[in-house]
């Protein structure tokens, strides 16, 4: 199991704070990551607006909404195993977020990593 000491889990904690803090006010001297994410937001809902129609971006929570942007982001850059971003993701829910906070971004994830995997599969697609 991995520990709250992990590196890796602590520049996500660092990085949804940023985020988190951004999402108030522009924010100075930010991870580089942090800044990667802020520029690719639009995309980045436009796919969480897909895989949770029935909730507005402005609606969200914004906890849930930033841990969510990370989350996509890292899926994308494939910076680790999808199932290892979306286990992260749904931590960083239980540690910052409400009580639903871990089931809906587990459920948001899901579905955004099953369309990337059927995209993937699709026998159209080269």
């Amino acid at each position: 199991m991995k520990s709250a000491l992990d590196p890796r889990h602590q520049k996500r904690r660092t990085i949804i704070q940023e985020l988190f803090a951004e999402s108030f006010a522009n924010q100075q001297n930010v991870d580089v990551t942090t800044k990667k994410i802020i520029e690719k937001s639009r995309l980045l809902d436009k796919k969480i607006v897909k895989a949770a129609p029935t909730w507005p971006i402005d609606k969200l929570n914004r906890i849930d909404l930033v841990i969510l942007r990370l989350a996509i982001y890292e899926l994308e850059e494939k910076s680790a195993p999808p199932k290892v971003i979306i286990d992260e993701a749904v931590e960083l829910a239980k540690e910052f977020g409400s009580e639903n906070s871990p089931s809906f971004v587990n459920g948001v994830l899901g579905s955004i990593f099953k369309d990337y995997q059927d995209s993937k599969s699709d026998p159209g697609e080269t």
